[in-house]
Parts: C-alpha cells; structure tokens; sequence
C-alpha cells in the first residue's frame, strides 16, 4: 500500500527517505484504516522549514490583505468538503458525526479562520499604543519564522495543526505555519491541508505559507523546534510531551504556548450539598463524562468534608456512573492511559 504524501511548500509529495509507516485506528471497530502515513526522517524536515523560511521572506512583501483573503477561503474551501471531512474524523476518532463534528466542532474552525481574517483586516492584533508620558509608540509585528503547531487527539478540528486556534492566530500574525498531523486523525489532518492548499493556490499566497508533516522521531521535534528558522510553537496535548518542548523552545528563547493536561479540582462544601446534593451529583457526573471524558477540563479531584452529605453525594455520584452507558474512546494509547491510571490510584488506596 502506498504511503500517503506530505504538504511541502505547495505540493503533496511523497516522503523522501520514510523509515516506517503507520495507520490510523477506527476507535469504533478496533480496525486499522486503509490510509497508511510515512514516518519521516529528516530530510521531509529540512524541506518544510525551507519552505516555511521561503514564505517568511515572501510575507514581508506580500500585502496584509492576502492573508486575510487566504483565511477566508480556506474556510470556504472547508465547508466545500464538509462531508468527506465529518466522516473521515468520525472515523478516525469515534466522535459522533452529527452533533459533535457537524454542528459544533467544524463551524467552530471555520469561525475561527473568519474571526483570523476580520483581525487580519482590522490590524487589531497589533494592539498598536501610544504612550505620551514616555514618549513610546508601539506595536506587535511578524515574528521572523514559522510556527510549529502541534495538535492534540480530541479536537480533529478545532485544535488540528493545520486549521485549528494556534494556527488561525499564527497565519494572522503573518507566520507561516509547519503543521504536525496527530496520528489519530491523520488523514484528517491531511484533507484539511487540501483545503488549505486549494485556498493558497486560489489567493495566491505563498506556497509554503501552510504545510504538513506526519511522524517523526521524538529527537527530531526537538531539533525542528530549535531550528532557527523556526520561530514559536504551539503545543495542545500532554504534559510529559509539552514540558520536554517547552524546556528546548527556552532554550532556545523562543515562545511556546501550551495547553495540556490540567486537575482542575472541586471543592463541595456541606451547605451546598446538603441544598443540592442530587443536582451536584447530575453536573459532576455530565462533566466528567462529556466527551467520553475525554477533555481537559472535566474535574480530576474532588475534595469535600467527611459526614452524611459527602457520603451522600459519593453514592448518588456511584449510582449515576453505574447507569451510565459506555462511551468510546478516542485510542487505544486513551484507554491504556486510563487503565494505568486506575492502577496506579487503586495501588494507593483509592
């Protein structure tokens, strides 16, 4: 089977010296999907950064407006293919089609993109000031290389390298952007780069304004964010990955802006559950459970006093979980993590 080719600087091309390869999963049927990815070495690497330093300098001269133009026609170019998008995603990470992917997660992205585009045209991300005390005038401007956006396994839309938030707001600030596909929903990632190269060629813009990259070794993330052609990154996913780029982006003072795994704890206080205990139970089981609990802000610890109310509301809590019906989860790397986890709670009086 062949692989499938990578986004550089303006043309989908086969990897150039692949070491391996790998398919994405169907979480829903635990069967490999027929696209097979190539794992890359570094020679795919040092193309797309070239391609990325190539539209940095194509930027500085290009009109603002070009930009602006691109975001809203990637985001048109999106929705052109908002079917084989929905059910590709649906696919590869067993989010339900209608109401997750569908209503909610693809008209998100391509707000985002217009929202990109109106800042774009309304310079307003400059934040452009006057300080006449001082006598200092200022404003934000390009950063002088691209953007490194890796994305996470549960939003195949909204936080996808190559469409999602960090992206957006990159292409905004008029940084190219080298976008790592998350091998969960590579192929994906790989429709929405069609999308995205269908709205560079119809702009204008440059060809190396978007691309994209599959696996690689761990070593060569760490190089690629090093590189000086590269300029911030932009990391959702988790802690133990996002804290080893974050310790080579300072480094290499360079920013890096992570969203990763978080505890968000509840404190329950007696009053309240002596109100309310129920209800309590009804929200904490709903946010624990959205998403197949799978997002990074349902809660990880919850702390109450000990007595009849708390005893209460860990039985209704029990009760509601016991009923609840199963979800599916978006890897087998999910499931695996959370079994650990269990594991390691239950090994320590949990």
């Amino acid at each position: 089977m062949s692989l499938q080719p990578l986004l550089i600087n303006g043309e989908f091309r086969a990897a150039a010296n692949p070491t391996g390869s790998y398919h994405s999963t169907n979480p829903m049927t635990g069967e490999k999907l027929p696209w097979s990815f190539p794992y890359s070495e570094w020679d795919d690497i040092e193309a797309v950064l070239q391609g990325a330093a190539d539209a940095v300098g194509e930027l500085r001269q290009a009109p603002r407006q070009l930009l602006a133009e691109f975001l809203d026609a990637y985001a048109a170019s999106i929705e052109g293919q908002a079917d084989a998008l929905v059910e590709t995603a649906h696919q590869e990470t067993g989010l339900p089609a209608p109401t997750r992917l569908r209503a909610i997660e693809l008209p998100r992205t391509t707000d985002q993109l217009r929202q990109a585009a109106a800042a774009v045209r309304a310079r307003s991300w400059t934040q452009a000031t006057i300080d006449t005390a001082a006598n200092i005038r200022s404003f934000y401007g390009p950063l002088p290389g691209a953007v490194v956006v890796f994305g996470p396994n549960n939003f195949p839309f909204a936080f996808n390298g190559a469409a999602g938030g960090d992206f957006a707001a990159a292409i905004a600030a008029g940084s190219p952007v080298i976008a790592k596909a998350h091998s969960s929903h590579s192929r994906t990632s790989q429709l929405l780069a069609e999308s995205a190269l269908e709205a560079i060629r119809k702009t204008g813009a440059p060809k190396g304004l978007v691309q994209l990259i599959y696996r690689f070794k761990s070593e060569y993330g760490y190089d690629l964010v090093a590189d000086a052609r590269v300029a911030a990154v932009g990391f959702t996913g988790s802690r133990e990955g996002g804290m080893r780029l974050k310790e080579v982006a300072d480094r290499n003072g360079k920013p890096i802006y992570l969203e990763m795994s978080s505890i968000n704890p509840i404190l329950l206080l007696p009053g309240a559950l002596a109100e309310r205990s129920q209800a309590i139970a009804e929200e904490f089981f709903t946010s624990c459970t959205m998403g197949t609990g799978q997002f990074c802000t349902n809660p990880g610890l919850v702390m109450t006093l000990a007595g009849e109310e708390s005893k209460a509301f860990v039985d209704q809590s029990a009760a509601l979980f016991e009923e609840g019906a199963a979800g599916v989860l978006l890897n087998r790397g999910v499931s695996e993590g959370m079994d650990e986890s269990i594991h390691v709670l239950s090994n320590n009086g949990a």
